[in-house]
Order: structure tokens, then sequence, then C-alpha cells
């Protein structure tokens, strides 16, 4: 984990060794791959096409936790997803946002949206009921964002 005390120290080698995954992002998401920094899952809802990466960073929970290093890396690695996600899906546009009120391990959000989608233009978080990937179709869409990363 960063140093608190020097702001600008990379993190400790074992970070990576340590790291946990929630249990709630665990469960929800569907594991693509590993890009980097981040572990990268799909939520296990179909109506939009969701990605999540989780910097694979122990006890972070904001950004500015992160080294400045590791929040370059973050945002280089949330940009070649949103545009992966776009180029598979064609979305309208692309939701991109870090909230953490619920799960406090800090991930990312990366979510395609097209007008006329299940709740549009309202936000995808408590709307209705979740319909699970097929594993067939979330293994082919996994590959697809994969071969445009």
């Amino acid at each position: 984990m960063q140093n608190k005390a020097n702001p600008l120290s990379l993190p400790e080698e074992n970070d990576l060794a340590t790291f946990t995954l929630d249990e709630r992002l665990e469960r929800d998401g569907i594991p693509i791959a590993s890009i980097g920094l981040c572990q990268m899952r799909l939520m296990n809802d179909r109506r939009w096409p969701w990605l999540v990466l989780i910097p694979q960073r122990e006890g972070i929970s904001e950004i500015f936790d992160l080294t400045p290093l590791d929040q370059t890396m973050l945002t280089f690695e949330t940009t070649m997803a949103a545009i992966a996600l776009k180029t598979v899906t064609g979305a309208q546009k692309i939701n991109v946002g870090a909230l953490g009120n619920i799960v406090r391990q800090l991930h990312v959000h990366i979510i395609a949206r097209n007008d006329g989608d299940p709740n549009w233009p309202g936000p995808v978080w408590g709307f209705g009921k979740p319909e699970p990937w097929d594993e067939k179709e979330h293994r082919d869409f996994a590959a697809r964002i994969l071969e445009n990363l």
C-alpha cells in the first residue's frame, strides 16, 4: 500500500499478492482479465454491457489513495476499456463512474448506454431484476472486448 507519509512512494511489491476482491464485486461480476493495474470484470446483467475495473491494490477506497503512477494507470486502463466497450457495442454513450457508496473497495464502472435501453436515461443501479449472461454470450463478449483493448 502507498506510504501515506510520502504520497509519491511506489506500492509495496506484495500489494498484488495480498489483494482481496470484495465479495460483492466477485459475486456480481464475471472475470475477464487482469489488464495491468486492474482486474476487469463483466457485470452479470446483460441488459447493459457493463465493465468494472478494480485496481489490484489492498485497502484502497478512493482514487486519490492510489500512487500518482497508479492513478495514471487507472486513467489509461479506464480509457482503453471504454473505447473497447464503445467499439464492441456501438453505444451512443459510455458512462464512467467510481461511486463506492455501498462497495467501498475502489472500482470503476464503465457502462454502454443507448436511447431506449432499460431505464434510459436514468441510472442502471437498482433498476429492475438483473438478467444474467448466458455462458457462451459472456465468453464471446469478453473475447471481443479483449480483442479491442
